[in-house]
């Protein structure tokens, strides 16, 4: 198994198990995504492999990315500013790229098993929602917070969270950007198992296990079928995202829902 830098990769038997290593919360970045994506090609070209696992390290599952970091901010910054020239979609840099890699994990062709012990914000609702199944429990939250922030969603979530959880639930999450409990998530369809916080890994690995139990060949067959189409509606609808969040990315209310976020307390909106 390759080493990677922010994820622990091993392989239990028919099973690959990849661990996000950045707790706390896991903020993600373009590396940790195509780092995944890297990995679920590897389980890909393994024959032993039939299912994976993605678990994390900390109190969430992953917060989604950090608007409030300085290094993130200036890095945005300066692609922003080599792309200035070319299509105003691109303005976001690194979102861009970002958005790439996830397709690549809507790609892979293996089921995958998210074990979300925790909270699953903004993108990183969207990396839990790429896997085929979700094992939680009662103190994980699940939040699309992104017009809290003055944004739009992205990774995908307008195309996946209706077609998992219905339009008009998906409607709801997005419109109020309110935190779904584990209990509401499960009786939602959001998560297809709920056990105690300390057991979602180890349930996880066993719904993979049993998964793992079957052809190989079905399997492949079988999933393919049933997600044909999927990641090229993802591409389609990230490409959407992507325009609409360099629009609103530019907003003086943006900039507000950041800092309100930031310093916990309600946004003061201009609608500007």
């Amino acid at each position: 198994m390759t080493t990677y830098k922010d994820i622990g990769v091993e392989k239990v038997g028919h099973v690959g198990s990849i661990e996000i290593r950045r707790p706390p919360l896991n903020f993600f970045d373009i590396s940790l995504i195509n780092q995944i994506a890297d990995a679920l090609d590897e389980f890909d070209r393994d024959i032993e492999i039939r299912a994976s696992v993605l678990s994390a390290q900390g109190k969430a599952f992953c917060a989604g990315a950090n608007f409030g970091d300085p290094a993130r901010q200036a890095q945005e910054a300066q692609e922003a500013k080599k792309k200035a020239k070319g299509d105003p979609a691109d303005s976001l840099g690194p979102i861009n790229h970002l958005y790439i890699q996830a397709v690549r994990i809507f790609r892979a062709k293996k089921p995958i098993v998210a074990a979300v012990q925790g909270a699953a914000i903004g993108g990183g609702l969207g990396l839990a929602v790429s896997a085929d199944f979700r094992v939680t429990c009662p103190e994980a939250r699940f939040s699309a917070n992104f017009t809290k922030l003055g944004f739009h969603p992205g990774f995908g979530l307008t195309t996946t969270l209706p077609e998992l959880i219905g339009k008009n639930n998906a409607e709801l999450m997005f419109y109020t950007s309110r935190r779904v409990t584990g209990e509401e998530a499960y009786k939602w369809g959001l998560a297809n198992e709920l056990v105690p916080q300390d057991q979602v890994k180890a349930a996880a690995m066993k719904l993979a296990g049993e998964i793992a139990e079957c052809s190989p060949l079905g399997l492949l067959s079988t999933r393919a079928t049933m997600r044909a189409g999927l990641a090229d509606r993802v591409m389609a609808a990230t490409n959407h995202e992507l325009a609409e969040q360099t629009r609103l990315r530019a907003t003086e209310d943006f900039k507000e829902g950041v800092k309100a976020t930031e310093e916990r307390r309600v946004a003061n909106f201009r609608g500007r």
